[in-house]
């Protein structure tokens, strides 16, 4: 091809570009992804990483809102900076310490806590420029641990007690909070003590509660979740208790080996603890502080048996694409059975409190779900998700 030709090729390809680009405008951003739009609208910046905690979306389960005949919701706490609704406690109980004047910069923030809400101590920490100690169970994985000290914390693993023990984890952390606020007092030191701390039923008055209604547009007639230190089932159900006039139904989602789900049905009489489940972080053997006020407002209670709960690990991997944990996952059962209880027509919202990437190893395993006797929950036609030894 000689230059002339080159030449006019040149130009005719540039002439054609740019006519292209002349006839064809771009929609305006509001055209094509309204929703969006709204959402980062009011979204705008936030000023660190704790101002990305909470305002989390609500996911339509799909087929089971088509099962049950009512719209069922999950609220996607999954979608929080530290992977869980835990932030949503740990964020509260800092700024508590903060405006009482016990947490100055520099200081130190301790919990005995084995899983999520640690994670999300350790994120808000580590934004706000604080220590964090970490005492849990010497029962946990290592994974877990080493999670922890990854984020920054210091972590001891103690062994394993119940509560009342003054040995327990919990107990440990408070007396090392004790020591270091005497050694360190300029600086400061807080036990945040997430189970009897109100300020975790506080965040979810003020944020995980006027979330649900403002986003189901005031017609959500029943909630429904599970309960290890009680703020998000109590914290919730006061807001919807109080902002439809006692109309929101609220129900106690409970594990094999929780006394809850006995002393709920027995009116605050009984406390039957039966068995263990594959669940962590959620079930009771007391009524917490965080629960204590609201625990007589519920409306009833479900317990979830262990294959339940992993059926419905599968079922959301496989009909909804959602990758969630084991508790996620009884709150999604129970929200299921509130919906049949209910009848048609009712929209019931419950907690995806996180996903399955922490637990992977043991929910996908052939060989744990055998050893949990949890192999034949699982149908045949969902077994292809069984990937790990």
């Amino acid at each position: 091809m000689t230059n002339v030709a080159r030449s006019s090729l040149r130009r005719f390809t540039t002439q054609a570009v740019r006519q292209a680009t002349v006839s064809y405008a771009a929609p305006a951003a509001e055209q094509v992804n309204q929703y969006g739009i709204k959402v980062s609208q009011a979204q705008g910046t936030v000023d660190a990483l704790t101002g990305a905690i909470g305002n989390t979306p609500l996911i339509k389960l799909q087929r089971l809102s088509r099962e049950t005949g009512c719209n069922v919701l999950g609220k996607a706490e999954f979608q929080n900076p530290g992977g869980s609704v835990k932030d949503r406690a740990a964020l509260f109980v800092v700024k508590d310490a903060e405006e009482r004047g016990l947490l100055k910069p520099g200081g130190t923030v301790v919990e005995g806590t084995a899983g999520n809400t640690g994670i999300g101590l350790a994120h808000v920490c580590r934004s706000r420029g604080y220590r964090l100690v970490i005492y849990m169970p010497n029962t946990q994985s290592q994974g877990k641990v080493d999670l922890l000290r990854l984020l920054g914390a210091e972590v001891y693993p103690v062994p394993a007690v119940a509560w009342e023990n003054p040995e327990n984890y919990n107990w440990q952390a408070k007396r090392h909070a004790d020591r270091l606020l005497k050694e360190d007092p300029e600086h400061g030191a807080v036990w945040t003590n997430q189970f009897d701390n109100v300020a975790n039923r506080r965040a979810h008055v003020e944020t995980t509660g006027p979330e649900i209604w403002s986003q189901t547009g005031g017609t959500i007639d029943a909630f429904t979740c599970a309960t290890g230190t009680g703020g998000t089932l109590a914290g919730v159900t006061r807001y919807l208790k109080d902002v439809s006039n006692g109309k929101v139904k609220c129900f106690l989602a409970d594990p094999p080996g929780s006394v809850l789900h006995s002393y709920i049905q027995s009116g605050g009489k009984l406390k039957e603890r039966e068995g263990g489940s594959i669940t962590e972080g959620i079930g009771q053997g007391r009524v917490t502080d965080n629960l204590k006020n609201e625990v007589g407002e519920i409306d009833g209670s479900l317990n979830i048996s262990d294959e339940k709960t992993i059926e419905m690990v599968y079922r959301c991997l496989d009909e909804e694409g959602l990758y969630l944990g084991a508790s996620s996952s009884l709150n999604v059962v129970a929200a299921k059975e509130v919906a049949e209880k209910l009848g048609p027509g009712n929209t019931v919202v419950t907690m995806l409190c996180d996903g399955a990437y922490r637990y992977a190893d043991r929910l996908f395993s052939g060989k744990w779900l055998e050893s949990k006797n949890l192999r034949a929950a699982i149908p045949k036609h969902l077994e292809r998700y069984i990937v790990l030894p």
